[in-house]
Parts: structure tokens; sequence; C-alpha cells
């Protein structure tokens, strides 16, 4: 199997059920999301390897909105289960210490409820491995999580809020936590080209993205000002589903337009997506 790479293709969507939004109560709406997108089985199938990767990064409770909530993590965990999957794991590699991200967040708590599926931190180098980026030209290689590399499928789970250094973090940015050294991006490379360039190896073949309350400034750990959105944007092309979200809110006070978020206008250039919304078909369903 190519490494990283969801067991289907990712393109711009096409059809109307590539890309959904549904307003209403987090986990409902979630439901209904997968629901409208074809469900859980269009993605997992019976013994696949299954890797979610939540925004944990932060070692703050769920009211803070710096994380995804630890329920819709632990929901998404159930589903690959009832989906037949041979093995789901909930991992990231967290900017602060790993075992308080993961008490003050809610997720070890949540995950606890789900049997049959794990939750880990890995911080150590030993759990990563250098592979070189097809098609990189700032980020040529890296040190990628190896279950990452191993997955059938990743199902990418970020929260939605913005960013001092590219405007918001949403699905595309959320996968940096899938690397040895993340810091390196903001370093020693351009961070905007790299966040872009790492989707040409790390491909999630689904993204749902929680906006259930959004972080419109003082993002990515706040504290920032939340606003109740309610909503889940969840679709196949990653690019795709972070432009259509970008569209939803305010970001620091303003609009914004899915191309003036650098990564996301370079992931466009690079074929992984549209950002033009205009040539993104997607639906607005209440959950």
């Amino acid at each position: 199997m190519a490494l990283g790479l969801a067991p289907k293709e990712i393109r711009p969507a096409i059809l109307p059920d590539e890309l959904v939004v549904v307003k209403g109560e987090l986990i409902s709406s979630a439901r209904k999301a997968i629901e409208f997108l074809g469900g859980i089985k269009r993605f997992v199938k019976q013994g696949d390897k299954v890797l979610i990767k939540p925004n944990m990064s932060f070692a703050k409770e769920v009211e803070s909105g710096a994380n995804t909530h630890p329920e819709l993590v632990a929901e998404v965990a159930r589903w690959c289960l009832e989906a037949g999957a041979k093995e789901v794991l909930v991992i990231d590699n967290p900017l602060y210490p790993a075992k308080l991200c993961l008490w003050r967040s809610g997720i070890r708590e949540a995950m606890d409820r789900v049997k049959g599926a794990s939750f880990q931190y890995l911080t150590e180098e030993r759990f990563y491995q250098e592979v070189e980026i097809p098609g990189g030209k700032d980020l040529k290689k890296v040190q990628a999580l190896k279950p990452a590399l191993e997955a059938d499928i990743i199902i990418n789970v970020p929260k939605a809020k913005t960013h001092g250094s590219t405007t918001v973090t949403l699905g595309l940015k959320n996968l940096m936590g899938l690397v040895y050294e993340p810091r390196a991006f903001h370093s020693i490379h351009n961070l905007h080209q790299a966040i872009a360039e790492l989707s040409l190896l790390l491909k999630p073949g689904l993204t749902i993205i929680d906006a259930s309350n959004v972080m419109v400034d003082g993002g990515p750990g706040g504290p920032g000002t939340l606003e109740r959105r309610d909503l889940v944007v969840a679709g196949i092309n990653p690019v795709e589903v972070d432009s259509v979200m970008v569209s939803l809110s305010n970001w620091y006070g303003r609009k914004v337009k899915p191309d003036e978020v650098k990564h996301l206008k370079i992931a466009d250039e690079l074929g992984l997506g549209k950002v033009e919304l205009g040539s993104i078909r997607y639906s607005m369903i209440e959950g």
C-alpha cells in the first residue's frame, strides 16, 4: 500500500454527497453528515486499520474550544469499530505535555468508554519514519508517524479555530500532529508551503471538522473568543472541506476568502483540491 494514502482517490468534489455542512447538536450532526456521505462503511472496510487524528495539542478543558470535542472523537471511533475495523487508533503528537493534554482535553475519559479502540500520544522519535514527500519542493522529506503511514484510512477530526501564523487551523494544518517535529514547520520551512506539501503524503480519506463553537480569535490555544456555530463540516477532499469551513465564519473579525489562506491556495496549485467556492459542490442540511 502507498505510504499514508487512503484507499480511494483524493479528488475535487463532483457530487453533492462528497461534502456536507450540517447544523445542529454536535454528535447528531456528525452522524447525519456521515449518513449523508454514504455511511461509515463507505470509508471503513472490514479489517481496516484506522487512524483517527483529533486536535488535542492543548492541556485545556473542552470549554476552551482549543481541542476537538472528546465525545466526537469517541463517537467516530465507535463508528469505525461497528464498520468492522480491525484496529482503531486515536493518535496525536501534542504541543504540550501529552499526559496533561489527554487528561484536560477529556479525550482520555471519553476513549476509556470505547471498548476495542485505543488512544496514544506518540512523542518519541522511534515511532516515526523518515519518508520523502512526492513532489515536495520545500518539504522534501519528513519524519512521519508510522501508524499513519500504515493505516488503511486516516480520519481527520480537527477543531475549527484561528491561528496567528496561518489565519485558521483546520484539517490540513491538523496533520502536522502526525510528524515528529511540527515546530520545524515554523522554523526551518516555509510554513504555508510545508503544510500544503505534507498533504502530498498524508491524505485523509475523511475529514470531519468540529465547528460546534469556533475560536474566532486568540487561537490556536486561546484564550480566544468563542462563537457558537453548531456546525459539522465533513467530506472527502480535505482542501475543499477546509475551504468551505473558512467561508462559514468570520476570522479575526472579518470575512476571509479561502484563497487568502496561503496553505489552502498552495494546495489548490498542487492539484489537491479547489479553494474557489464556485467550484465546490456541497450541501447544507439540518442535523
